[in-house]
């Protein structure tokens, strides 16, 4: 039995303890309130009445996945045919979730079983088994085909329907890819995104607030965590680590109750085309597909001397576009993690190897070997440009020191760093630009000059090198000193062989529509 003074000390101790996991539950509460988000960090989301306003009824979800499975609009017939009751309830925010469970580690199939107390199991598509085409040609069509027949709860769905992604950057920007095809077709509403983040980066869900959501979220269960932990501490008792609070239990309902009631808002897409001579052998990313039709524009200075036959990719970004020793370093990464998947399991390793990556490379110390000049784009590269209200191709200059040029269409890159900045407004006037928004039309070039430099960029310390602002960009590229270079769009990396004789060209303009995304905010 515990002596007196030694049940005092334990109630002192605790006592302590307790009035730290007080004051730290209240100073993540006051964060919380900084970032405006109380209401959805405290109120109470009723699990069942969230469950009533998802679930799409049971014979329209099959029919959508009995289509999807067959590749077939007409696949799913059955399940209509098999309907006897008139009164059937429509959900008032129909969802489907898209989840890559190869993300973030091991954390997509804790998050699927999280959901399935939420969805249905047709309700959630795992990407590693199917493609999101699929889903646009043959689940929304099966929809479109009812409605168009005259099911007024398949219409009613097809218009409200609602997508959440559950993955990194590049599975959010290959849905919404996807998704564009409706506006080819007219077959529009095109359904609003969410995301929840399960990637490295991240940036495409923290410009919509959706890793602000789980970070303040998690930070509020952590507090918690702490604190019954200190408790059953001070009390004597085992801590019991599967009774925390911290799961995605909390989480994705909280996180799906946003997606079905956030105000939508809009996204630029910005289309690349890459022509390069057809004697080069290149293994792009998946998100750039062959085509037969070139429409490159010519209206820039041309190649001397134009190579006989040309292979031509096309593709889609939405958060930046880049060039140089960036993507050399997040080659490498994906190189390397595709060789050694256990090095990799979730964000912070990933990003700790692709530090390492990046010092190794040289980006941080040139060898003295080798001439500094040499590592320049300036020696490959050339850039030209159209701005607003111009349809005139001008030649941007690039400094001998840039190592890495961005275009950038959102606020985050490299995990929610501003290399542009918040730049005043006299600063803007002088240099002729305008505030930056995801859905101005407008593409922000900057460059990158050596690690350093890059180090303090990442660090918000100071800020890029402006370079331009612009409607379209076109880059032309030679070998010379360099027989590759390496791009990458959307954290999509490839080494691009260049040829001494001949120009890779790249062409980046607008699409002619913007991308539904949903807020978290």
């Amino acid at each position: 039995m515990s002596s007196p003074n030694t049940q005092g000390e334990s109630w002192s101790t605790a006592s302590s303890l307790i009035s730290a996991g007080l004051a730290r539950s209240s100073s993540m509460m006051g964060s919380i309130r900084t970032y405006g988000l109380t209401s959805l960090a405290t109120v109470r989301v009723n699990k069942e009445a969230l469950r009533v306003k998802l679930l799409i009824p049971q014979h329209i979800r099959l029919a959508m996945v009995d289509s999807i499975k067959n590749k077939d609009v007409d696949g799913g017939d059955r399940h209509f045919d098999l309907v006897t009751s008139e009164t059937i309830t429509c959900p008032e925010a129909p969802m489907i979730v898209f989840i890559n469970s190869r993300s973030g580690g091991r954390q997509g199939p804790d998050l699927k079983d999280r959901l399935l107390e939420l969805l249905s199991e047709e309700q959630i598509l795992d990407l590693q088994e199917m493609d999101p085409n699929d889903f646009v040609r043959n689940g929304l069509g099966c929809l479109e085909k009812h409605a168009n027949n005259g099911d007024a709860c398949a219409k009613e769905i097809r218009e409200k329907i609602r997508v959440v992604v559950a993955g990194g950057d590049g599975t959010v920007g290959w849905v919404l890819g996807c998704l564009a095809g409706l506006h080819k077709t007219s077959q529009e509403p095109v359904p609003p995104v969410a995301i929840i983040p399960l990637g490295t980066g991240n940036d495409l869900a923290r410009s919509f607030g959706w890793v602000k959501i789980v970070l303040l979220l998690t930070g509020l269960m952590l507090s918690s965590v702490c604190f019954y932990y200190l408790l059953d501490s001070c009390s004597g008792c085992s801590p019991q680590v599967s009774a925390f609070p911290f799961s995605w239990k909390s989480l994705s309902k909280r996180i799906l109750h946003r997606a079905a009631n956030g105000p939508i808002c809009r996204l630029d897409s910005w289309q690349v085309t890459l022509e390069m001579p057809a004697s080069k052998a290149v293994d792009l990313p998946h998100t750039l597909k062959p085509t037969e039709v070139c429409e490159v524009d010519q209206g820039s200075e041309p190649d001397e001397e134009a190579p006989q036959k040309v292979k031509c990719y096309e593709g889609v970004f939405y958060n930046y576009f880049s060039i140089g020793m960036d993507a050399q370093v997040a080659y490498g990464f994906h190189s390397l993690r595709n060789e050694k998947p256990h090095l990799a399991q979730g964000p912070i390793s990933n990003k700790i190897i692709y530090s390492g990556y990046g010092c190794s490379q040289g980006w941080f110390l040139t060898p003295c070997t080798s001439d500094p000049t040499l590592r320049g784009l300036k020696n490959i590269l050339r850039i030209h440009i159209q701005k607003v209200n111009s349809t005139e191709w001008v030649q941007v200059p690039i400094h001998k020191s840039v190592r890495a040029i961005v275009a950038l269409n959102l606020h985050n890159y490299g995990s929610g760093r501003n290399p542009w900045g918040n730049l005043r407004q006299e600063y803007l006037d002088k240099k002729g630009f305008v505030v930056a928004n995801v859905d101005d039309g407008l593409l922000e070039i900057f460059g990158l000059k050596q690690g350093w430099h890059a180090s303090f960029v990442m660090a918000d310390l100071i800020s890029a090198k402006h370079m331009a602002q612009a409607t379209a960009i076109r880059m032309e590229l030679r070998g010379g000193e360099w027989k590759d270079s390496f791009m990458q769009m959307d954290g999509e990396p490839w080494k691009q062989n260049l040829s001494k004789k001949n120009s890779t060209t790249v062409e980046i303009k607008r699409t002619p529509y913007q991308s539904a995304m949903i807020s978290g905010e």
